[in-house]
């Protein structure tokens, strides 16, 4: 078990939980979120270590591992998905000004944006810490993703665009991943980090039934304020930030079943939506966030 003392991101020790959040996914168990009063970062506190916290990705419900599309809000996240997918691409391309080139997914799941990005002529690379998901991959589309430990024997300076698609939030070793991203990239090359963000219009409705806190999945729960400070820390600058609309309807239904015992669809459609809507003056508010940058 992991027991903080500091800030996981910029180690101060102004640190204090802020409620506990239970694990609808796997265990019914409860996790404290503690929040820094330096860098805004929340974080899960008394998580179990990386060798430990396997069984808690074990479930059939459980999407980015599964595929499953059981269920109505599984089913609507498959139909969304197709038209994020080609998002994602052509914000790729526009923003690295390419058409082809070298990208790695990190934490790709099932391969389905890796495959998306192969179709259009990319050289990909894939990373993905679940055994079951790296083979639903290469069953579903011929993607062959290279298991999560030998991120850090890949070549420095190799990537036009690396893209962690709500995978920050999982990763035990946050600062050594930084690092490494930043030396993976090619010198005029792209990072793409799309995390939840808890200062969202949502997130501050459901509280701790917020589906987005994800604990103990969820190490770490990002404000824009903190996730700009630790790109910051390792020579990297945030240049963009693109809203994630989808995200917020998702999240919100999922919430709703959490909240209430039973799913209730059209209330979570009406709270995502008000979130978007509050977040279309402001896009720091956006349930989710693809933070877009580079090399300072």
């Amino acid at each position: 078990m992991i027991v903080y003392n500091a800030c996981p991101a910029c180690n101060s020790k102004n640190i204090q939980p802020v409620f506990s959040a239970k694990d609808y996914t796997v265990s019914d168990e409860s996790f404290e979120i503690w929040e820094c009063k330096n860098c805004t970062l929340r974080f899960t506190q008394n998580i179990p270590e990386i060798d430990a916290i396997g069984k808690y990705y074990q479930s059939d419900n459980y999407i980015s591992h599964s595929d499953t599309a059981k269920g109505f809000i599984n089913t609507l996240y498959h139909k969304v998905r197709q038209r994020t997918l080609g998002q994602k691409r052509n914000l790729v391309s526009i923003v690295t000004e390419k058409k082809t080139g070298k990208i790695l997914d990190m934490g790709c799941g099932t391969g389905a944006f890796l495959h998306t990005m192969k179709i259009s002529g990319w050289d990909i690379t894939g990373l993905e810490p679940d055994e079951n998901a790296r083979k639903k991959a290469i069953e579903l589309y011929d993607v062959h993703p290279l298991p999560a430990n030998d991120f850090y024997n890949l070549p420095d300076h190799s990537f036009d665009a690396i893209t962690l698609w709500h995978v920050l939030e999982h990763v035990h070793d946050l600062h050594g991943y930084m690092k490494k991203l930043k030396n993976l990239l090619a010198p005029e090359g792209k990072l793409f980090i799309a995390v939840p963000n808890y200062t969202s219009y949502d997130a501050q409705f459901y509280k701790e039934f917020w589906a987005a806190y994800d604990v103990p999945r969820h190490l770490y729960h990002f404000s824009p304020q903190a996730m700009k400070s630790l790109w910051n820390q390792h020579g990297l600058r945030v240049q963009q930030m693109k809203p994630m609309w989808y995200d917020s309807v998702y999240v919100s239904m999922l919430s709703e079943k959490y909240k209430n015992g039973t799913p209730n669809a059209l209330k979570g459609f009406v709270t995502g939506t008000t979130s978007n809507i509050k977040a279309m003056s402001n896009k720091e508010k956006c349930s989710s966030i693809i933070y877009v940058g580079g090399k300072m």
